[in-house]
């Protein structure tokens, strides 16, 4: 592949994923994958501090999350901004032609403590995110915490059963489904 052509951490997280499925993430090394996605190791980490990086998305969904509570509508309650957040994530984010990319990196997640850790932190970050979107929102801060927390869990529900690859409904009506079910269950432990 030509160094030139568009969109390098995209290819470079092809290439990772590749690679760590072919070899495992322990055995793949950046230089690896760069050389594997086209390019130079210096190119690699203009866009990524680490090999563990490689397989997240640098803000981008905290960012459509964040921008999705925001525009939520004004009457909306907190847990409702969640949920459009999470309809705009599926219109821009988890969109079809990403769901076999997104599954197979789940794959590799799985497989590698360490990565699953880094999904972790990530996931309090995006959830600290929710909150502050929500509490600049007007929300108090235990709604908030409780309306991102809860977010959250429903995010992980719909993202589990949308790289399933026996479903083929979007991510937005998987979100909403799960957020239907999180709500009745609230209702049952309360």
């Amino acid at each position: 592949m030509a160094r030139w052509q568009p969109d390098a951490p995209g290819r470079l997280a092809a290439a990772a994923l590749d690679l760590f499925e072919e070899h495992g993430y322990e055995n793949t090394t950046v230089i690896e994958i760069a050389e594997r996605a086209g390019l130079t190791k210096s190119t690699f980490f203009r866009y990524f501090p680490d090999k563990r990086e490689v397989l997240f998305e640098k803000g981008t969904l905290t960012g459509v999350l964040v921008e999705g509570i925001a525009s939520a509508p004004p009457a909306a309650g907190p847990l409702d901004a969640v949920a459009d957040a999470l309809d705009e994530l599926g219109r821009t984010f988890f969109t079809a032609d990403r769901r076999e990319f997104s599954g197979r990196r789940q794959a590799v997640l799985n497989a590698n403590s360490e990565l699953r850790e880094r999904e972790a932190l990530k996931r309090l970050d995006l959830t600290a995110s929710m909150i502050e979107a929500l509490n600049r929102r007007g929300v108090p801060s235990l709604t908030a915490r409780v309306a991102a927390e809860l977010g959250t869990l429903v995010w992980e529900i719909a993202y589990d059963r949308w790289i399933d690859t026996d479903n083929s409904e979007g991510f937005g009506p998987l979100a909403r489904q799960a957020l239907a079910e999180v709500r009745g269950a609230a209702g049952v432990v309360g």
